[in-house]
């Protein structure tokens, strides 16, 4: 398939490289000048998506997803697909695919889990909003830059659900990392803490998986001096995307609202960012009630 992948960042540099190295032809443009294994350089977004069937974005945010669309769309081919698998607001989603669609492409927004890591493996998951058709097209790609894809409905959803599963990822960090350190102050070992939560009833991705407590459970960045998996600040990200989303809805959130504004104080006022999102253990442990 003739590809063309813009924003070769983190996540996009190793998802392109593996459409490559799967035999796709791949051009790619990143606004800062990166490039990956397999990818031929394209002097400029629109250059690399002429003659594209599938154009897919990795962006920063809504703003410049919007900006990126309204430049690319009218140089893609009818038929083709527009696939953003940016994490952005989900009226920005909405506002793309409507576009697209106004122009004779297929549309789908397919945010990621999954991290750094996921995107070198090939092991995404890939929640995806959008049309039947379009979801068929991109459906043999999603196999190659992940593990697995669920089409979650009509354009937004796919934005929708990342967002939503974001958010109980944020909520449950924080009470993993209170309740780590509340176990330190009552004479209670981390390793017996993981022993018990993890095979009772508080058992959860955070604390099986991604344990924010170094030496206890599987590798994870705790063990890694909380080198980034995922970054303080893109939960911060995600957690303001949810609130947006959750006014817009008019739905009550009081646990992502409280969420939000920790993993805020933790980035802006404290020492959080550059760090993981499970560094909100040693932040914990230094304080008090």
């Amino acid at each position: 398939m003739k590809i063309a992948f813009i924003g070769l960042g983190n996540m996009g540099a190793p998802m392109a490289a593996n459409l490559a190295a799967a035999g796709h032809d791949i051009a790619g443009f990143d606004v800062a000048g990166a490039s990956a294994p397999g990818v031929a350089p394209a002097p400029s977004a629109v250059e690399a998506v002429r003659g594209a069937e599938v154009v897919i974005t990795m962006l920063p945010n809504g703003a410049i997803l919007r900006a990126v669309a309204a430049e690319v769309i009218p140089a893609m081919s009818s038929g083709a697909v527009l696939l953003d698998c940016s994490t952005v607001d989900v009226q920005s989603a909405r506002e793309v695919a409507e576009q697209a669609q106004a122009a004779g492409l297929g549309a789908l927004d397919a945010p990621v889990s999954g991290g750094i890591g996921g995107a070198a493996a090939g092991t995404l998951t890939f929640m995806v909003g959008g049309g039947d058709a379009a979801f068929a097209t991109a459906r043999p790609l999603f196999e190659i830059m992940g593990q697995k894809a669920v089409h979650c409905g009509p354009s937004g959803n796919g934005q929708a659900a990342k967002i939503c599963n974001n958010m109980i990822l944020g909520v449950t960090m924080i009470a993993t990392c209170e309740a780590f350190a509340l176990a330190d102050k009552l004479g209670l070992s981390r390793a017996a803490m993981f022993d018990v939560v993890s095979t009772s009833s508080g058992y959860s991705w955070s604390m099986n998986a991604y344990c924010p407590a170094p030496g206890v459970g599987p590798t994870s960045p705790a063990d890694n001096g909380y080198k980034p998996g995922f970054a303080a600040e893109l939960m911060l990200k995600d957690l303001g995307l949810a609130q947006q989303a959750a006014e817009a809805a008019d739905a009550d959130t009081p646990m992502g609202a409280r969420a939000l504004e920790l993993y805020r104080t933790f980035v802006e006022d404290e020492s959080g960012r550059g760090k993981d999102f499970s560094a909100m253990l040693p932040r914990f442990e230094t304080r008090g009630r």
